[in-house]
């Protein structure tokens, strides 16, 4: 049977721009499939924005830091529109750099939805078929809509970078590392953060000496953390709610989004105050709500029930190790299979995934050992097994250090580090590394080449020191503080 193309990618994200050139590469006609931006989560609405903002969110404290040191210099005020001007014109150049890659890689690129009529058959808006010997899908994810009446008032991750006016109070609902990054990129900005989370402690499935160090350190900072709660109602606030409310900051006209279905920005039909309840019994205004509740695969409305392809409980599409679904010429990688929501993840399965059938390499995107940050304030980066996780598993050492590091310390902040692997008793390999600290994303990069290759607590330790650093607490830890 002749095809259109060798292979059809829906999804401009990383991992579907990633597997369409290397595809591409090997000599096969490929084409692409996006109906917003080219880029994905990460570059237009994710990672790459979101880090941008975390840089800018760190200035404050450093012009204090400054003084500190020596320097003669006053504390500026933050130009939200002049920066999301600057940020919107580094994403739009980002986006032309993916579509010079595919255009550069022979890739056609269709600017529209696509869906699948039959296991080798794209329908595309316009009403074109087109057919494919491989399909892969890449469309990602979504942020989740909470449950609640009126929390069309509220924005998601989506918006925020869309914001016209930055709020001088926001309500963060969601306790995970997204609704954790921006209390504090918004509370370095100078507004008024309130953060509830439903569970005991934030950052769930992490390190609980890590996570409740960045719990404790968030509280340090001003962000008024507020666990076992959620938002009970919501609605538009009124004359009477403004003059009952604690605080009452200035509107927050949040920007409308512009784009088609598959993980377009939602909107918010409201540019005013909103007044909130707390299952605590809290009733309060806040000028926007941010809801950081999870994320959905956009796996809607894209014709898999046509084509015969398996969807989980959770909406995420089903494959094996090999990123292959039950219908053999569709294949699925990155967030829209739901097995680990990381940039580079989804690009090594677009990778793996072209070995497999392009290459004739059959490969398994490694799942094992992937380190990863969370650029709250302070950064935690981690890599391997939780303390908790390790001990359920088998006896473990416990190497451990919290301190006040140099540089801030000096400058009269109260500001904690953590330094901590977990060891196996057995085989005396680390099992996990986790970091708290300035710029844990970049250590935690570098020990998770030597956790990866199987380092153990005796190899750390022949490593010389780097003096004066905080990493360098990682290959001083003698004692164990604790066993399990």
């Amino acid at each position: 049977m002749s095809f259109d193309y060798d292979l059809f990618v829906i999804g401009g994200g990383s991992g579907g721009v990633r597997a369409a050139r290397v595809a591409a590469a090997e000599g096969a006609k490929v084409a692409l499939a996006e109906e917003y931006r080219m880029g994905g989560t990460c570059v237009i609405r994710g990672c790459v924005p979101k880090k941008l903002m975390v840089f800018a969110s760190t200035y404050r404290d450093s012009f204090a830091d400054a003084r500190a040191y020596g320097w003669d210099v006053e504390d500026g005020t933050f130009d939200w529109a002049g920066f999301r001007g600057h940020l919107h014109t580094e994403l739009d150049r980002l986006e032309q750099v993916y579509r010079g890659l595919l255009k550069g890689s022979d890739v056609r690129i269709f600017d529209t939805r696509a869906r699948l009529k039959d296991p080798h058959t794209v329908v595309l808006n316009s009403g074109e078929e087109v057919t494919a010997k491989h399909i892969l899908v890449a469309t990602g994810g979504r942020p989740s809509a909470p449950d609640l009446p009126n929390a069309h008032l509220g924005m998601s991750s989506n918006e925020i970078f869309l914001m016209d006016k930055m709020p001088k109070s926001i309500l963060i609902v969601g306790g995970g590392y997204i609704a954790c990054e921006f209390a504090c990129i918004l509370n370095g900005l100078g507004v008024e953060v309130t953060q509830y989370y439903r569970g005991a402690q934030i950052l769930r499935g992490f390190d609980d000496e890590a996570r409740g160090l960045i719990a404790e350190m968030m509280r340090e900072k001003g962000i008024n953390l507020h666990l076992g709660t959620n938002v009970l109602s919501m609605r538009a606030a009124d004359t009477e709610d403004l003059a009952a409310a604690t605080f009452t900051g200035s509107d927050a006209a949040m920007g409308a989004a512009v784009g088609d279905t598959i993980d377009r920005p939602a909107t918010t039909d409201h540019d005013g105050p909103i007044w909130t309840k707390a299952t605590n019994g809290t009733e309060k205004v806040f000028d926007a709500v941010l809801f950081a509740t999870g994320r959905t695969p956009n796996t809607e409305d894209l014709g898999l029930e046509a084509a015969g392809v398996t969807v989980g409980r959770r909406g995420e599409i089903s494959v094996d190790d090999y990123s292959q679904t039950n219908i053999p010429s569709v294949y699925a990688i990155g967030d829209v299979t739901n097995r680990v929501q990381l940039t580079p993840v989804a690009i090594r399965e677009g990778m793996a995934f072209v070995e497999t059938v392009f290459k004739g390499n059959p490969t398994k995107p490694d799942h094992d050992l992937i380190p990863s940050a969370i650029f709250t304030q302070p950064e935690m980066g981690t890599v391997g097994l939780s303390e908790e996780d390790a001990r359920d598993q088998e006896p473990v050492e416990v190497y451990c250090t919290s301190f006040r590091p140099m540089q801030t310390a000096f400058a009269g902040r109260t500001d904690r580090v953590l330094m901590k692997l977990v060891v196996s008793r057995e085989t005396r390999k680390v099992l996990g590394c986790h970091i708290v600290a300035p710029q844990a994303g970049e250590m935690i990069q570098l020990a998770g080449v030597a956790i990866k290759m199987g380092a153990t607590k005796e190899d750390f330790d022949r490593v010389c020191a780097v003096h004066p650093t905080i990493s360098e607490e990682l290959v001083t830890m003698k004692t164990p503080v604790r066993t399990a």
